[in-house]
């Protein structure tokens, strides 16, 4: 198993932007593939968005999330981002990105959305 870091987490208030990266040294997004997840204080764990493998590789997306969230990636920083736009106090969670299929995991980065 190898770790991922997720960073940009933050409190923000309802209607805000937030962008979240996930990198990790030597990851390839291309060949691995992504996966982000939230849970909430209290409930289990939900898939947010993927994007599959490949150099345009497709990108799904939750109904709660789709039309505010954006996952991407930028294969030269080995990172994939989600760009989370019109923030709403049911998105606070923690996110977690994982890579199944390379086996690489992250330990989540704590957004709140709050006024």
């Amino acid at each position: 198993q190898v770790q991922l870091v997720e960073s940009g987490g933050d409190l923000v208030q309802p209607g805000g932007s937030l962008r979240l990266s996930c990198t990790a040294p030597g990851f390839t997004s291309d060949s691995c593939g992504m996966d982000w997840y939230r849970q909430a204080a209290g409930k289990q764990l939900e898939w947010v968005s993927s994007i599959g493998i490949g150099t345009d590789g497709s990108t799904v997306y939750a109904d709660s999330v789709k039309g505010r969230f954006t996952i991407s990636k930028n294969k030269a920083k080995d990172t994939v981002y989600l760009q989370m736009n019109s923030l709403k106090p049911e998105d606070t969670a923690m996110y977690s990105c994982r890579s199944p299929l390379c086996n690489y995991w992250g330990q989540g980065t704590q957004v709140t959305v709050s006024s």
